[in-house]
């Protein structure tokens, strides 16, 4: 069962393939995985925002806010969580840049997307990959919940659809 959870879905672009339904399933999904982990914020609510963004956009956004002048496929912004104990974070998906990612990686679009949508929803709650102990319950955990929904574990070596 989801955790408790706002979610609004915003398109720069048309994006057919990643309706607002698939988005909302994703994210509550991995929710309902890192909500549930022995973590400080299991149990709380949370409101996010998801935008799906152009070449253009994606890049001004990584410009402006991390100081790279290219598009990334996915950047989150963690607000962190309120005096209500509301949890509250936005990610940007960069379609583009997802399409190519998938090609060169040989991976369906949905899967890799589902992926990126995993990883922002965790950056979202807290999770990091800076030190390389907490990249590997991050990844762990994104396993996990790709896994849930029969996604291949995207960090395997030559991993397949």
């Amino acid at each position: 069962m989801y955790p408790d959870f706002s979610l609004s879905i915003q398109y720069a672009v048309a994006a057919p393939s990643l309706p607002r339904w698939r988005l909302r399933r994703w994210v509550g999904r991995a929710l309902e995985f890192a909500l549930a982990a022995p973590e400080p914020r299991a149990g709380h609510p949370v409101a996010l925002g998801l935008r799906i963004v152009d070449t253009k956009e994606g890049r001004t956004l990584n410009a402006t806010y991390r100081q790279r002048d290219y598009a990334t496929n996915v950047l989150t912004f963690e607000y962190g969580e309120n005096p209500d104990g509301l949890i509250t974070g936005d990610i940007v998906l960069c379609l583009a840049v997802l399409e190519r990612e998938a090609a060169e990686q040989h991976k369906p679009l949905l899967h890799h997307a589902a992926h990126l949508v995993t990883h922002g929803v965790l950056h979202a709650l807290g999770w990091d990959h800076i030190d390389p102990a907490e990249a590997e319950r991050m990844e762990a955990l994104e396993t996990k919940i790709l896994a849930a929904q029969h996604i291949p574990d995207p960090y395997r070596a030559g991993a397949a659809p």
